[in-house]
């Protein structure tokens, strides 16, 4: 089994390949830029719901131009975590079609405890995400689940 690299060096070889594509990279940023449209990229070991809930709701991202920056619209966001994130803010994506359109979080914290099965939840139009995916796939021999059905799962064993 390979080795994730840590979060900021895995996306910036994920940048790297896009790049290689002739997509837009940010060399200070985690963003994506295809035709008009950001894709960004935001780690964090843990966050709480109530800001994950602000930062959401903005949708905004600043983009250094020279010694300037610039606020712009974000297309996408996906979370990345490396630690376990709270079961709330899947929750709050999963069930706003809004929010699940442009918003995907990927559930990194068994890779980095040596499983390869992580979980995600991208029900966004990203063509970036998606080959997100393929190269945590391909690269990393990531497995990647659908988070919500197994969030629903434990749900029902709760209840039950």
């Amino acid at each position: 089994m390979m080795v994730i690299p840590r979060v900021w060096e895995l996306i910036g070889c994920f940048k790297d390949e896009c790049h290689s594509r002739g997509w837009i990279t940010s060399e200070n940023e985690d963003w994506i830029k295809v035709n008009d449209e950001f894709h960004n990229f935001l780690w964090t070991r843990n966050i709480h719901p109530s800001t994950f809930k602000k930062i959401v709701s903005v949708n905004k991202c600043a983009i250094k131009q020279g010694i300037s920056y610039q606020v712009v619209s974000v297309a996408y966001t996906a979370w990345v975590f490396p630690e376990t994130p709270p079961e709330t803010l899947v929750h709050t994506v999963a069930k706003d079609p809004k929010l699940a359109e442009r918003i995907a979080i990927y559930d990194l914290s068994n890779a980095y405890s040596g499983n390869p099965i992580c979980l995600k939840l991208n029900k966004t139009g990203s063509r970036v995400f998606q080959e997100f995916e393929n190269f945590l796939e391909k690269e990393l021999g990531v497995e990647l689940k659908p988070a919500f059905s197994l969030l629903e799962k434990r749900s029902k064993n709760i209840i039950a």
